[in-house]
């Protein structure tokens, strides 16, 4: 016998429809909260990853003998055993790591550092945010030209933070473009240092390269060694061995207040030939030497040249981005000397140290940065002035 089924007890139409429109509100919260937890759950996904996962590509990946290159054209990759070197490894997370946590608020997470950083969106927004600056540039695009200007400009600006002319760099739009990993890592680090990043990274760090060029129709191959980083104390600062100079300041005031009196009298001799008077009490103001134009007179005036003032900023009404074209203040005043921006202290800075160099002190920037002179460091400005008075303290 056929069994009947039950028969549900009967209800009214209103509670039908009420217990339906509650239930179609349930699974609508339901499954927003499913959704929001799926989100949180790709977000945590894609954090642990980009601080797991950080193999890098070489600079070109693929096989030398698969390079198409015209006659003479050359191109370079990281030698396949070095990839999975421990220090580069290291390298590559601690520079993903602080991409990430500059970027953060920006909710951008790098896994890649060529892959990433190629097109110079990624880079841009770093420089922005280091800098302060804003790039009027376009935001994103796919076209290979626009990436290029795009990070033309973006380097541009990296340069004036940096203090770098042209010909001083290690890096290049087409090479970044070119998902060159090594010239990558070379801005990064600089970037770095430059901004005092409050992170330690791997001391002498170096990498083998192989280079592949064509010569007369053959692909001929050499090694070159890279090096990515040197040693640096924990402010990303170059660490050399200390010397005298570091013992007199550290350890003997009297001596050091006896120093900064001699220097003091050394550089207003040699100044006031051209009406300038620094330090008149008798001691070292670094505040007058952090635009770098002070040193730029006096090695000139012990050199023996002039100083074009078209290549450096003796004001602040000049833009810094715009190119050094027409004249500048030529007067020798003191209020055109003050209140420079940072970007035209930088500038002034390097061309001191330069001078420097090329008068011989070939070691000046490896005791002294640039960035610590324009920040008027004590230190910096009497190490700066005291290898000068050193070799022309006797000049009459």
């Amino acid at each position: 016998m056929a069994s009947v089924s039950p028969t549900p007890p009967p209800t009214n139409g209103k509670s039908s429809e009420s217990s339906g429109f509650f239930g179609t509100l349930g699974t609508l919260g339901r499954k927003k909260k499913i959704k929001e937890a799926e989100e949180v759950h790709g977000i945590e996904e894609e954090g642990k990853a980009a601080i797991d996962g950080n193999s890098q590509h070489p600079v070109f990946d693929t096989s030398p003998e698969d390079f198409v290159l015209a006659e003479n054209e050359e191109r370079s990759m990281i030698e396949p055993g070095m990839i999975n070197n421990h220090d580069y490894q290291e390298l590559l997370k601690i520079l993903i790591n602080w991409i990430n946590d500059e970027l953060s608020d920006n909710r951008i997470i790098v896994k890649d550092l060529t892959e990433d950083l190629y097109d110079g969106q990624i880079l841009g927004k770093l420089i922005e945010k280091l800098s302060g600056q804003k790039l009027t540039v376009v935001e994103v695009t796919q076209n290979e030209d626009f990436q290029l200007v795009k990070l033309k400009m973006v380097l541009e600006l990296a340069n004036r933070q940096l203090g770098f002319a042209h010909g001083n760099v290690r890096w290049s739009a087409k090479g970044i473009h070119n998902k060159n990993a090594v010239e990558i890592i070379h801005l990064l680090v600089a970037l770095i240092r430059n901004f005092r990043a409050p992170i330690r990274l791997p001391p002498n760090v170096t990498i083998s390269i192989l280079v592949v060029q064509k010569r007369n129709g053959q692909l001929q191959k050499r090694v070159t060694t890279e090096s990515l980083t040197e040693s640096y104390d924990d402010l990303s600062k170059r660490a050399e061995p200390r010397d005298a100079f570091d013992m007199l300041f550290d350890h003997t005031p009297d001596k050091l207040n006896l120093l900064k009196q001699s220097i003091a009298h050394f550089v207003n001799l040699q100044l006031s030939r051209i009406n300038i008077e620094c330090s008149p009490n008798g001691d070292i103001d670094p505040y007058q030497f952090s635009d770098g134009l002070n040193i730029i007179f006096l090695m000139g005036m012990l050199e023996g040249y002039f100083v074009p003032l078209g290549n450096i900023y003796t004001t602040s009404s000049v833009d810094p981005v715009a190119e050094a074209v027409g004249t500048k203040e030529t007067a020798f005043k003191s209020d055109n000397y003050i209140e420079s921006s940072p970007h035209h202290k930088l500038h002034n800075v390097n061309v001191a140290l330069q001078l420097m160099e090329d008068a011989g002190f070939n070691q000046i920037r490896y005791k002294v940065r640039a960035e610590d002179v324009v920040n008027a460091d004590l230190k910096a400005v009497l190490r700066v002035l005291y290898t000068i008075f050193s070799k022309y303290k006797n000049i009459k």
